[in-house]
C-alpha cells in the first residue's frame, strides 16, 4: 500500500450529515439556476464574455422561464459568486466569473468526452477523512466534489476509485482548505474482495443503468423522428433549441452519479456509451438550427462591454 501525501494545510475545519450519493429514482432538476447553468454552458460558454440579460430572458421563456424568475435566479447566483453583473447606461450584463467558467469547462470536458478507455491495473485510489461535526456544509462539499471525481463510498468515511486522481484530490482538498484532515492511499485489490464485491458497495451500477435505458427510451424515437424531419425539409430553430438544452439539461446529470469505471469493473449490458454515443449524435442534429436561434437573438443585444479587470474570480 502506498500513501499519497498531500500538502499541508492551515486552518482548521468542521461537520456533516449522512447522505447517499446515489440517487435510486433520475429526476432531472429543472430550478431556474440549473437551467442557467445548462444555456451558458450548452450555449454561451464559447460564444461571447458578457450576455446582455435581455437576451437571458429571451433565450429562458421558450423554457417556461418568466422574466421575474430569470432575473431573480441571475441575481442569486450572482450572490453565489458564479456571475458577475455589470451594468452599462440602462443596460445589465452578466459574464461567468473565473470560478463559474471553471465549473463548466470541468462539466464541458465530463459531459462531451467521457472516458471509458482509461486502462486498470488493479489498484485502487482510497481517500479518508476527519472532518469535525460542527461543519456539515464542509463535510457535503468533499462528498459533493468526491463523487465528481468518480469515488464511491465503503462507509465510515472511506472513499474508493480505480482511477489516479491523486492530482484532482489535492486541488480539491486546498480549494476547500481541508489537507490536514484528508489521507489518501494506493493499494491492490489483494488487500480487500473482490473488485466486482467492492464496486456493489460503493456504486448503485443497477440504478444508474436504469436511468440510462429510460434516457434510449425516452431519446431514441425523438431522434430518429428528427432525424427523419431534417432529411425532409429541416429543423425549426426554436424547436431545436428547446430539444437540444432538454436532451443536455437530462443528460448533464449523468457524470454528476456515473463513476466511468473501466469496462473491467462495469456489467455486460451497461448502457452507458449507447447512452453517450445517442446524446451526442442527437446533440449535433440539432447544433446548427438550435445555434441559429441563439445567435439571431444574441444579435439583437445592446453591444457587449469591454470585460473588467480582474473580473470575479
Amino acid at each position: 500500500m502506498r500513501t499519497v501525501r498531500l500538502p499541508t494545510g492551515r486552518r482548521p475545519v468542521g461537520a456533516d450529515r449522512k447522505r447517499s450519493t446515489a440517487r435510486s429514482t433520475f429526476v432531472t432538476a429543472r430550478r431556474p439556476t440549473d437551467l442557467l447553468f445548462t444555456l451558458f454552458g450548452d450555449y454561451l460558454l464559447h460564444r461571447q464574455d458578457a450576455v446582455w440579460v435581455g437576451s437571458l430572458i429571451r433565450l429562458l421563456e421558450p423554457l417556461g422561464l418568466s422574466e421575474g424568475a430569470a432575473r431573480t435566479a441571475l441575481s442569486r447566483m450572482s450572490a453565489r459568486g458564479w456571475f458577475e453583473a455589470e451594468r452599462h447606461g440602462r443596460n445589465a450584463f452578466y459574464r461567468l466569473t473565473a470560478r463559474g467558467r471553471r465549473l463548466l469547462e470541468e462539466g464541458e470536458a465530463r459531459i462531451y468526452a467521457p472516458d471509458w478507455d482509461r486502462p486498470w491495473d488493479g489498484r485502487w485510489f482510497l481517500l479518508t477523512y476527519s472532518i469535525p461535526e460542527s461543519d456539515r456544509r464542509l463535510r457535503d462539499r468533499l462528498r459533493d466534489r468526491l463523487a465528481w471525481l468518480g469515488f464511491g463510498s465503503l462507509g465510515n468515511g472511506l472513499w474508493i476509485s480505480p482511477h489516479d486522481v491523486a492530482d484532482e484530490v489535492v486541488r480539491v482538498a486546498e480549494e476547500l482548505d481541508i489537507v490536514d484532515h484528508v489521507e489518501c492511499f494506493e493499494a491492490t485489490g489483494a488487500a480487500f474482495s473482490e473488485p466486482e464485491r467492492l464496486v456493489a458497495r460503493a456504486w448503485d451500477l443497477p440504478a444508474i443503468n436504469a436511468d440510462y435505458e429510460a434516457f434510449i427510451q425516452r431519446w431514441a424515437p425523438a431522434f430518429t423522428e428528427a432525424r427523419d424531419r431534417a432529411k425532409q425539409g429541416g429543423l425549426d430553430p426554436r424547436e431545436s433549441f428547446v430539444t437540444r438544452f432538454e436532451l443536455t439539461h437530462e443528460y448533464r446529470e449523468f457524470p454528476l452519479r456515473d463513476p466511468y469505471l473501466p469496462r473491467a469493473l462495469l456489467p455486460r449490458d451497461w448502457a452507458g456509451e449507447c447512452v453517450a454515443h445517442l446524446f451526442r449524435v442527437f446533440h449535433d442534429l440539432l447544433a446548427e438550427p438550435a445555434d441559429a436561434y441563439v445567435d439571431t437573438l444574441l444579435a439583437e443585444a445592446p453591444p457587449v462591454p469591454t470585460p473588467t479587470t480582474g473580473a470575479g474570480s
